[in-house]
């Protein structure tokens, strides 16, 4: 019984340390940067009640995936998300070459690295990029991108 006592203490430590590690949701730096906005095209919008998200990226990437050839590396896409008008915050999601790597493979998502910022440009270590990569590689068919299909059909005007 004694023996059992000791390890009381050990039990609730350990205990402790795997909730913290379970209640972790800060983001972590990565190799994603936030891109200069304005040389990117805004090809759709969407809106879910009260936000309102404007998806942009290059026009070479656009051309890439009409042509049916992979995204370059060095890629962004830009989730610009809006609410009450203004920047609430907005995530980047970035292409390199390797950068999967920097992953194990249950968080992989292809070489794709995501980072949310505010909006003074800096990285908002609020937010959880796991969750990130958790939902896009569910569109590991679509080169983990969720609006491939408009990217596909867009032709110069916003698709909203």
């Amino acid at each position: 019984m004694r023996h059992l006592l000791k390890r009381i203490p050990i039990l609730f430590a350990a205990a402790g340390a795997v909730i913290l590690i379970g209640w972790k949701v800060d983001a972590e730096p990565n190799r994603t940067t936030m891109p200069e906005l304005a040389g990117l095209v805004h090809y759709t919008t969407i809106r879910r009640g009260e936000v309102t998200e404007h998806i942009m990226t290059t026009n070479e990437a656009i051309q890439a995936v009409k042509n049916g050839q992979p995204i370059p590396e060095g890629t962004h896409f830009v989730l610009v998300d809006y609410r009450d008008g203004e920047i609430y915050r907005t995530f980047v999601m970035e292409k390199g070459r390797g950068w999967g790597d920097d992953y194990d493979e249950t968080r992989r998502t292809g070489d794709w690295q995501f980072q949310w910022f505010k909006p003074d440009g800096s990285v908002n270590m609020a937010e959880n990029t796991a969750r990130c990569q958790s939902c896009h590689s569910s569109r590991a068919d679509q080169d983990f991108l969720y609006t491939l299909d408009d990217l596909k059909a867009f032709d110069g005007a916003v698709i909203d």
